[in-house]
């Protein structure tokens, strides 16, 4: 499987620093393709790092890649935050075209900027989990890390929002398992893809970004930015011309499916 790279090793050093966790970095590219159908075998248990809550149901394993808003639907997923230089910029250029958008957070920076995470709550927008240290190397570790990085960052979210739960879970990197996945949907959280990847952690230049955009989306609805790892002044500016020209192709805005 395939998978990003590149100026991510941050996530190491932070999450190193916080929860004593090892990032193995991985070099690749990207990832498209949905992962295998989910096999048999023993349903995943939920370990005590899990926010218990008996009304959580269980949602489809399969990878989400279509938006709820029909066949003009985009979804904009945003990854790796919240960030304080980013968020706040990013959260504020979406409340003024009336976009909502999905936040797939570590549980690393969720515990570290609680406020920014009930910012996102509030004006509308879905939570996901994205693993507590972003390691794009989960899919060669054993169940027990991979469940530790799912549910910790799935607890980690929940208290930094106020009790708000992740909708979703998006692998770091596309770095999927059948077990990741029917864990993630044990716990209401629905694996979540992408179809357009922008590559804006590498800083290809805004008009790299738009012209990604408007060349890929014909590929799917989803499309993965970035709001946190570096300097995102080209995703911010890049948001800020894709939103209305979006609009003015007759797209909607919305969720992915669950």
């Amino acid at each position: 499987m395939v998978r990003h790279s590149g100026g991510r090793g941050w996530y190491g050093k932070v999450a190193g620093a916080a929860l004593g966790v090892t990032v193995l970095a991985v070099g690749a590219s990207m990832w498209t393709a949905q992962a295998d159908p989910v096999g048999g075998g023993a349903s995943p248990k939920v370990s005590a790092s899990a926010t218990p809550d008996s009304a959580v149901e269980p949602v489809d394993v399969t990878i989400a890649h279509a938006s709820d808003a029909g066949a003009r639907g985009v979804n904009l997923t945003i990854d790796d935050g919240p960030d304080p230089a980013w968020t706040p910029r990013v959260l504020d250029l979406l409340r003024e075209y009336g976009v909502k958008a999905t936040f797939c957070m570590t549980g690393v920076q969720a515990q570290a900027h609680p406020d920014l995470v009930k910012d996102v709550v509030a004006a509308g927008h879905r939570l996901c989990d994205h693993s507590v240290s972003h390691d794009t190397g989960m899919d060669r570790k054993s169940e027990a890390y991979q469940s530790k990085e799912i549910l910790d960052a799935e607890r980690m979210i929940t208290k930094a929002s106020g009790g708000v739960r992740p909708q979703y879970y998006r692998a770091p990197g596309g770095a999927f398992t059948p077990y990741s996945r029917k864990l993630a949907a044990s716990r209401g959280m629905r694996p979540l893809g992408w179809n357009v990847d922008t590559k804006d952690f590498e800083r290809p230049g805004t008009d790299a970004i738009v012209a990604t955009v408007r060349r890929e989306l014909p590929n799917g609805p989803t499309i993965l930015f970035h709001d946190a790892g570096g300097d995102r002044t080209q995703t911010v500016e890049a948001l800020r011309r894709l939103l209305p020209w979006l609009e003015e192709q007759g797209y909607s805005f919305g969720f992915p499916v669950r």
